[in-house]
């Protein structure tokens, strides 16, 4: 299955049978991706979260989308920079593989991502470009679903672009 970058608003992907949200570990809404997301579903996601109770660094749950064109959300929480020596790439990576499997074990077979902890978590662009493709492909080697990301800004799709190559 295919790898895709797209860049602009992820909760715009109509083609995508889920969008990923890089959530904070409360599940209630943040910032950033995590903000658009909540906006752009409507109260009845932030309802759903709050039933979940929150999520771990590194794992994933799946909700309803709201409003969203997609059937499902799938919370993520990404870990905070710390300088890379605090297991954050292999928490960026457990991210990528519990989502594609959260969304294959839920019959999606187009996955949207953003730039997960590349915002007000500080992960560098590169080296989390890097992490999220490497995990990506190998999780679709054994949850094939196609993997689209979406990019907010320039420098965030040459980096991931950079990453593919």
């Amino acid at each position: 299955m295919p790898i895709t970058l797209h860049r602009g608003d992820i909760t715009t992907d109509a083609a995508a049978d889920a969008i990923v949200n890089a959530a904070n570990s409360t599940l209630l809404g943040g910032g950033g991706v995590d903000g658009a997301i909540h906006r752009a579903a409507g109260p009845s996601l932030l309802a759903q979260c709050r039933r979940i109770g929150g999520c771990a660094t590194g794992d994933a749950v799946i909700t309803g989308a709201g409003d969203l064109p997609v059937r499902h959300v799938i919370h993520t929480v990404g870990p905070v920079w710390r300088g890379g020596g605090h297991g954050e790439p292999e928490l960026l990576a457990s991210c990528h593989r519990r989502s594609i499997a959260l969304a294959a074990a839920h019959g999606c077979t187009r996955v949207a991502f953003p730039a997960i902890s590349c915002g007000v978590y500080g992960y560098p662009l590169d080296l989390a470009a890097a992490v999220a493709v490497e995990a990506a492909a190998a999780a679709i080697r054994e949850h094939p679903v196609e993997v689209r990301f979406w990019l907010f800004d320039a420098a965030a799709h040459a980096a991931f672009e950079r990453a593919l190559r």
